[in-house]
């Protein structure tokens, strides 16, 4: 576990575009290390964008020779910043059991395209796992996603519009494929853009948030159509799959009624979902040895069927690192 623990603080510590190729070489070190096989940049694009690829973790040592099911993660970053390099502790900690075939899948971001591109891309790369099923021995009936953040965001938004024609998009070859996944890990993700995701000091909403300005093309008031469809709480209906939801109460980012908001639509339609507050937590606290372990537990109850009990109690933020 050492090993992937320094994976995980030499990536979020360094310049994703300047490190890439070093982050990369690290990364299939420690994946040895670990007997996890990785397939980097695969293209599920049919393009040669490094946006529109995924990276595949496999176990050489699989618990079972059936097709195992997958877990998907999807980076945050304002949908500005950030790399799918950046999941890859977390999908080899996955893969690293045998139990579990994980990819940490990319997407354009908001220098390259706007709304509703990003959804797009995480279908086209949902339908690419269930379209090469066959050829990695992958449980096409079995595929979680897991984010944060804008991941967290764009995990929502594949759980809650499974059916939404508007949003599949025409990316890839496997368009004839679902991209309707099985359960989702929501990270202190945004729901609902037709408000603001943060205030000021004095409580007042910020309409000139920049991220949003970037992926809607304008602010939420300027791009009220455009906030509604990238809204995942706009899609929400019965047939959902069941959610986590996590959020520190106390994150200036993205306010934490954001999680409040997505866990009640949810449970008004049946859908299953929990809700799990970080308490006094900031927009990284999700970020937490007890929340991953429950989310862990999540995943293998909806994936592979292992009955627990998922302690929703409050987890205490952990104290902030001295920079």
């Amino acid at each position: 576990m050492k090993h992937l623990l320094l994976l995980a603080l030499a990536v979020a510590s360094s310049s994703v575009a300047q490190d890439l190729p070093a982050q990369k070489t690290k990364v299939l070190e420690v994946a040895a290390k670990s007997q996890v096989e990785v397939r980097l940049d695969q293209s599920y694009a049919d393009n040669s964008n490094p946006k529109q690829m995924l990276d595949l973790y496999l176990p050489r040592k699989r618990n079972s020779e059936k097709p195992l099911p997958v877990v998907a993660f999807i980076h945050g970053g304002g949908w500005i910043h950030g790399d799918r390099i950046g999941a890859a502790s977390g999908a080899i900690q996955m893969a690293r059991t045998g139990d579990y075939v994980a990819v940490s899948l990319g997407y354009r971001l908001t220098n390259e395209a706007h709304w509703p591109e990003q959804i797009y891309d995480c279908k086209a790369a949902i339908r690419w796992i269930r379209g090469q099923a066959k050829e990695f021995n992958l449980d096409a009936d079995h595929i979680a996603v897991w984010g944060s953040s804008a991941g967290g965001h764009l995990s929502s938004l594949l759980g809650t519009s499974g059916d939404v024609k508007e949003l599949e998009g025409r990316e890839g070859s496997f368009t004839t494929q679902s991209s309707r996944v099985t359960c989702v890990v929501n990270l202190c993700g945004p729901q609902d853009f037709t408000k603001a995701l943060m205030f000021d000091k004095e409580g007042k909403p910020v309409v000139q948030d920049d991220a949003v300005i970037g992926l809607l093309g304008g602010t939420y008031e300027e791009k009220h159509a455009e906030a509604i469809a990238a809204s995942p709480l706009t899609y929400v209906t019965k047939d959902d799959p069941p959610f986590l939801n996590a959020q520190g109460t106390k994150d200036q980012r993205v306010a934490y009624a954001n999680a409040e908001w997505i866990h009640a639509a949810l449970n008004k339609t049946g859908v299953p979902s929990l809700l799990i507050p970080i308490t006094d937590g900031g927009h990284g606290s999700v970020s937490n040895p007890e929340l991953n372990k429950r989310a862990v537990q999540f995943v293998g109850m909806h994936l592979r069927g292992i009955k627990a009990e998922i302690d929703t109690s409050p987890i205490p933020a952990l104290p902030e690192k001295k920079k």
